[in-house]
């Protein structure tokens, strides 16, 4: 089983322009967060609190100025292509936007093989996407489709179906049903929560929004001004928060329309 995926004392500030005062947007201060195989956690917080710095950190598409990312026993960082194949396999992205992501002059097929192909994924390309589209629940039918051939929540599943293909432990999920309407938004965190549950993934859902976390997540961590205000599990933090941010993500959240049930599968 692959090890923890561990963010340690992590801290990151932008080059500032000038002399501006302001601290920029995505400043991060000693976060620390610890994701492991076949659990999933929410990273909540507003607009320009560090969110997709982090990601971009934990992707290793950016370096901290302190700190380090472990996958299991070994260092991350940011290298030249052949250096990262066995990480960008072991961990992937999952994007806010599948239509911006997805090239629309490819196929299906097309667009599951080209990461095999670029990590140097070992067996038959062609089985492997066949299958990952089975796990995401899509026909074989629509591998030889175009992106602009179909629905927004069927992009979103290819997207899915694009990261699950090469067969990794970790998935970073960045608002992934943020553009979705509700019936399309509970399909695609069921199949989330699914993929975590059965197949022992660990997942890391980057959202602004309590509600969304309720329904996925066990353990939530609040992202403040480039600083973890909280870390608890996600029903603690709905129903008791232990920080002014959390409490105002609390009263903005959807989550307060409906009742709070911890994560399928979480007791």
């Amino acid at each position: 089983m692959m090890g923890p995926l561990t963010a340690d004392n992590i801290s990151f500030t932008y080059p500032r322009p000038g002399f501006r005062r302001k601290r920029p947007a995505g400043t991060l201060h000693n976060i620390s967060l610890h994701l492991s195989p076949g659990t999933s956690t929410a990273l909540v917080g507003s607009s320009g609190s560090g969110k997709s710095t982090l990601v971009r950190i934990l992707l290793a598409l950016a370096k901290p100025d302190a700190g380090t990312v472990t996958l299991g026993a070994r260092a991350v960082r940011p290298g030249p292509v052949r250096s990262l194949r066995w990480y960008r396999q072991a961990v992937q992205y999952i994007p806010q936007n599948p239509a911006g992501s997805l090239d629309p002059r490819m196929s299906v097929a097309q667009l599951l093989r080209e990461p095999l192909r670029q990590l140097w994924v070992e067996g038959n390309h062609r089985s492997l996407v066949a299958d990952a589209l089975e796990r995401v629940e899509l026909p074989a039918g629509l591998m030889e489709s175009r992106p602009g051939e179909l629905s927004g929540g069927q992009n979103q599943r290819v997207a899915i179906a694009r990261a699950m293909a090469v067969r990794p432990a970790y998935l970073l999920a960045d608002e992934p049903v943020s553009g979705l309407d509700l019936p399309l938004r509970d399909n695609v965190l069921s199949l989330l929560g699914r993929l975590v549950r059965e197949e022992g993934l660990g997942l890391l859902l980057v959202t602004h929004d309590l509600g969304t976390a309720a329904r996925l997540c066990a353990t939530t961590a609040v992202l403040s001004q480039g600083r973890i205000v909280e870390h608890a599990p996600t029903h603690q933090v709905l129903e008791n928060p232990g920080s002014p941010e959390a409490a105002a993500l609390v009263r903005a959240s959807s989550a307060l329309q409906f009742p709070c049930h911890a994560p399928a599968g979480v007791l």
